[in-house]
């Protein structure tokens, strides 16, 4: 056997024992804890696609080689690379970026010209969405929240600060395409264009390490909704008054906790966000809906954040029912604006009984990646039959 043969042989037993030494160490460790091997399940189940595809993301979540290596070779392609994950995109000045927020602005739509699409979807759901509600006499606001790539570009990459028009006008093709078919929609790429461009941290519109938008963003986007309401003349200025009380929290951005190495985490400073949350100022109390009030509020994490989550009762919800003197009633979905709050209506339909107006918010990457796509959702109707367009 020559010297080259030796070589190649010694290599792919080496390849090999690498290979089988992961898996029996697996398995020991697994027995160790009184586990059943892992393993065992790719024999106890038919080998269809589904089930390969579900036992190999088992393998990956349980494999102790993959728990105790995989964060230092995701910390060390940061440190040399950058490089922040499947979920995330390292922009300028410490900023992050969601990923598949930044994939809906840059990648193109699949299909050719004239073929049904994401969009195409988009469209025929909420016109048939206002259309039902029409049909009981309530009102559609929808408001696409922008991505936060759509609104700070130049924070995503040195290059795009060059650029004059959005950086992807699906967004607002659709605006445009719902305003002709008589949908009322606010434009918030508008809205968050009309001031000067970053200057501080508290005249941001988007949190750095977020994918959600700033305190500041959150309350000029309730103002805006607010006016167009009251222009539109869909609810009158309610009598109930709301204090404001300032509260300072700290937090980690999601997209950190998105990437899920801590090693990674520690890089990086909490935030400190400057949050007001809304009072009534005759019962000293934080805002709480009303599931009685004459608006519906339906939407994703944008509605969630500071409202439900620390510091409670600070976010869109309340700071909307303060810009209108009255409570809300709300649905809110994490990543489920496109369908998913639709359907939890359908199965409350009572919550629509005394609506006025519907308020409809998702966040522009949903127009292509929402959450089980934007499925038609026929409301009940109020003798539990459904009501569909004719």
């Amino acid at each position: 056997m020559t010297e080259v043969k030796r070589k190649d042989v010694f290599l792919m037993l080496s390849f090999i024992v690498i290979i089988f030494s992961v898996s029996l160490t697996q398995i020991l460790i697994e027995l160790s804890c009184g586990q059943r091997p892992l393993l065992a399940e790719l024999f106890a189940q038919k080998p269809t696609k589904a089930n390969l595809r579900v036992f190999e993301k088992d393998m990956e979540k349980a494999c102790w080689f993959s728990q105790k290596l995989r964060p230092w070779m995701q910390y060390l392609r940061f440190i040399v690379l950058k490089d922040t994950g499947d979920k995330a995109i390292m922009g300028r000045d410490g900023w992050l970026f969601y990923k598949l927020a930044v994939q809906y602005l840059t990648q193109r739509w699949p299909g050719t010209e004239g073929s049904s699409n994401d969009k195409d979807d988009c469209f025929s759901a909420i016109v048939s969405f206002r259309d039902q509600l029409k049909q009981r006499g309530i009102q559609l606001l929808v408001v696409p929240v922008p991505n936060k790539a759509s609104i700070y570009p130049q924070k995503l990459a040195r290059r795009a600060s060059r650029i004059k028009q959005p950086v992807n006008p699906y967004t607002l093709e659709i605006i445009s395409k719902l305003e002709k078919a008589g949908v009322e929609v606010v434009n918030l790429f508008e809205v968050f264009s009309q001031t000067s461009p970053i200057e501080h941290q508290e005249s941001m519109y988007y949190l750095p390490q977020d994918t959600h938008w700033s305190p500041h963003g959150m309350r000029t986007a309730a103002k805006a909704v607010a006016r167009k309401i009251l222009d539109l003349r869909w609810a009158g200025k309610g009598t109930i008054e709301y204090d404001l009380k300032p509260v300072t929290i700290e937090r980690y951005g999601d997209i950190l906790r998105m990437i899920q190495v801590p090693q990674i985490k520690r890089c990086f400073a909490p935030q400190q966000v400057h949050c007001t949350q809304v009072i009534n100022a005759d019962e000293g109390r934080l805002y709480q809906d009303e599931p009685d009030s004459e608006i519906l509020v339906l939407g994703d994490s944008f509605l969630r954040i500071y409202e439900q989550d620390e510091p409670r009762s600070a976010g869109f919800i309340a700071h909307l029912a303060r810009e209108l003197g009255l409570p809300l009633a709300s649905i809110v979905n994490d990543g489920g604006a496109s369908t998913l709050v639709r359907q939890q209506l359908s199965r409350r339909p009572h919550l629509l009984s005394n609506k006025k107006l519907v308020i409809w918010e998702f966040v522009e990457r949903d127009i292509r990646f929402g959450t089980e796509g934007w499925q038609q959702i026929p409301l009940p109707g109020e003798a539990g039959e459904s009501i569909t367009d004719e």
